[in-house]
């Protein structure tokens, strides 16, 4: 009984874990730019009563053998990529990718982290900066004169100053893909950092022939959670949970049973 016991009690972990995920997916339902994660599970290891292919007599084995498995586990969380809703705002800061690729942000450690956000702003000196304050990289200054900041969807930053009819370019935003997005490692603030899972960073041009998608301005892309979604992950994840401590259950009434038999 006590592997029954054992096995249901890993299924219910794995379930707590999964609810976990669903609990932080939709608490981050309207931050800007976030990506859900998804669980992943994975059987755990099997007693072999009887070994597949095992030998049944001196002329046969046994095609499919005996084996019993010992549960399951959370095998890793998947960042799921899928690009979110758009948010038009008209900030002229407020900035979406239409595609792959991540903002490069500055920490104030010294490393690089990326985001989906393009919540953007400007800092006393006129350095674009994100929520945080970090400075979008590369740096890019915004004159303090300037009346209007034009985006393209390359990257091109461009300001009119007055008494002057044409705009000034003052700098270029870069994006960043990875091969493997999905294994970059979340920080929190909306910040991902590179890991040898997602491989090193390939920077380039907005809508360039890396693959990067291109820069719309005025607008915000949502979190890619689906509400819907999640409500059907939590049911599940709660039925399974209870289905496991029925086991549970079970195995106790059958363990009162042969204890009462044998007292």
């Amino acid at each position: 009984m006590s592997r029954a016991l054992y096995t249901a009690a890993s299924g219910m972990q794995a379930q707590e874990l999964n609810l976990d995920n669903v609990a932080n997916n939709l608490a981050n339902a309207s931050t800007a730019g976030f990506r859900r994660r998804r669980l992943q599970f994975q059987d755990l290891v099997y007693q072999n009563l009887v070994a597949p292919g095992s030998a049944a007599t001196q002329q046969t084995t046994y095609p499919a053998g005996l084996q019993i498995g010992l549960g399951t586990r959370t095998a890793s969380s998947e960042v799921i990529q899928q690009q979110g809703d758009y948010n038009m705002t008209g900030n002229p800061l407020d900035l979406t990718i239409e595609g792959q690729g991540f903002f490069q942000i500055q920490l104030p450690t010294g490393e690089v982290a990326y985001t989906r956000s393009g919540e953007f702003h400007m800092d006393s000196t006129g350095i674009i900066v994100d929520a945080q304050g970090n400075q979008l990289q590369p740096a890019i200054t915004i004159p303090a004169a300037a009346t209007n900041v034009t985006i393209g969807s390359d990257g091109t930053v461009s300001v009119t100053l007055p008494n002057q009819t044409q705009s000034q370019t003052v700098g270029t935003i870069q994006l960043a893909n990875f091969a493997n997005a999905g294994g970059l490692s979340s920080v929190g603030n909306n910040y991902f950092l590179e890991t040898t899972a997602s491989g090193n960073p390939i920077v380039g041009t907005p809508g360039g022939s890396e693959g990067l998608g291109s820069i719309q301005q005025g607008a915000l892309e949502n979190s890619n959670v689906d509400i819907v979604t999640e409500f059907i992950n939590m049911i599940m994840a709660q039925r399974s949970y209870e289905a496991n401590s029925r086991v549970v259950k079970a195995a106790d009434e059958m363990a009162q049973t042969i204890n009462g038999l044998t007292s």
